[in-house]
């Protein structure tokens, strides 16, 4: 399937009356497309995504088309909220403990790739701490440095561990044994249900 097919059928997924903050719509994306502005289309779609969760067929067109274009960063997005369809949302309000308290020295990408240790309030048969690991993509900053704060969007490696969650839950984040920083949850929403066959 080429890119344009892959962007008009994710575009078809988009429920009626969705907008973005701009008030662009959907028929802003079929404007796009017909003048070849495919990246803007793609990036359009993003937003409208934003707006009202769609199903997750959108978000695998969507990061099939980026792939296509060669746009890492918007695939890598795609993939990352395909995933939140299928195991559900989980964001939270992060301050990482400052230098001179915490082994972190220097900041961590916010792409998703750091897979840290989670203190989610379970235990261990022995009493211990249960911690589990998920991976921090940042929002809306490249780098989260020590000290700093931000939301942060959560990936764990057992979703099914972390149903229990509810927003206000104080989340504590391990790189070794102590804690690395402290996190709030805002929001944890349960997977979209099932596309249709």
């Amino acid at each position: 399937m080429d890119v344009v097919a892959l962007l008009e059928a994710a575009s078809l997924l988009v429920p009626e009356g969705v907008a973005t903050e701009n008030d662009l719509t959907v028929n802003d994306v079929w404007d796009h497309l017909a003048h070849d502005e495919w990246d803007v289309a793609l990036g359009l779609l993003e937003e409208l995504g934003d707006a009202r969760p769609p199903p997750p067929g959108f978000w695998q067109d969507l990061a099939r088309a980026a792939e296509h274009l060669r746009l890492e960063r918007s695939a890598a997005w795609c993939h990352w909220r395909l995933r939140e369809c299928r195991y559900g949302v989980i964001r939270a309000d992060l301050t990482l403990r400052p230098a001179a308290e915490a082994r972190r020295q220097i900041p961590f990408p916010g792409a998703g790739v750091l897979r840290p240790m989670w203190d989610i309030g379970l235990t261990t048969p022995a009493g211990d701490p249960g911690l589990l690991v998920a991976r921090v993509r940042v929002e809306e900053l490249p780098f989260l440095g020590p000290g700093g704060r931000a939301t942060v969007r959560l990936a764990p490696l057992t979703p099914s561990k972390w149903r229990h969650l509810r927003p206000g839950r104080t989340l504590h984040m391990h790189e070794d044994r102590t804690v690395a920083g402290t996190a709030v949850a805002v929001e944890a929403a349960r997977p979209s249900p099932p596309e249709p066959a």
